[in-house]
């Protein structure tokens, strides 16, 4: 029988396999999140994009006040994590929106700490045609809005439309900060001096949200 030690070892050590994209069974895919990569300690445990990531509590939040995404009830009395949520099996129910990453797998060197994809990974053949097709993917379901979180997400998504500039010309691409402290206090006026984060991450929360049920509008 594995020791706790053990077993929190094993729990920590950075999986980096691929975490496909998050898109509803079935209907409309009206808008794709697009973030920068799984987190060591959330979407790398649980295989959803988002799910478990620090920065993905605001954002399933908004998914939730948008009426976008419906989450399991035990979701709730657990820790934000996604290899707990892993362990129940557990996973968001998608409505009209999809999500995904700019790079598919947690980025690391040695399996144990998290570093930030890299230029060369993120802009590979391999990587944009990966994007490409989610892209493909979300616009035959009637896709009108790309939300960029973030710089880097918004910087691939920028090549990624360059590259191909005629692929989906009826999709909005839409930059929101990255729901990160440092990505809020960053593209807070006066880089946040002064202000709650508290308060910048609500204010995020419902813009994501408004920006949501706008997509729909645009169908």
């Amino acid at each position: 029988m594995m020791s706790r030690d053990a077993a929190d070892q094993s729990a920590s050590r950075i999986v980096g396999a691929p975490v496909a994209p998050c898109f509803p069974e079935d209907g409309p895919v009206f808008a794709l999140c697009i973030g920068e990569a799984p987190g060591p300690r959330g979407a790398d445990k649980s295989g959803v994009p988002f799910f478990g990531d620090r920065a993905g509590a605001p954002l399933y939040r908004a998914l939730v006040a948008a009426n976008a995404c419906m989450l399991p009830e035990l979701v709730a009395a657990l820790p934000w994590d996604g290899a707990r949520f892993a362990e129940h099996g557990l996973t968001p129910i998608m409505r009209g929106v999809a999500l995904g990453n700019a790079f598919d797998r947690c980025p690391t060197d040695d399996g144990k700490k998290f570093r930030a994809p890299s230029r060369a990974e993120l802009e590979s053949p391999e990587n944009m045609q990966r994007l490409r097709g989610d892209v493909h993917r979300a616009s035959a379901r009637g896709l009108t809005t790309i939300i960029a979180l973030g710089r880097v997400a918004t910087n691939v998504m920028d090549l990624l439309f360059a590259a191909y500039p005629n692929e989906w010309p009826a999709v909005e691409v839409q930059s929101v900060p990255h729901p990160s402290a440092q990505g809020l206090l960053s593209a807070a006026p006066d880089r946040g001096r002064g202000a709650r984060l508290a308060d910048l991450a609500a204010a995020w929360e419902r813009d994501l949200a408004l920006r949501i049920v706008a997509s729909r509008r645009g169908a």
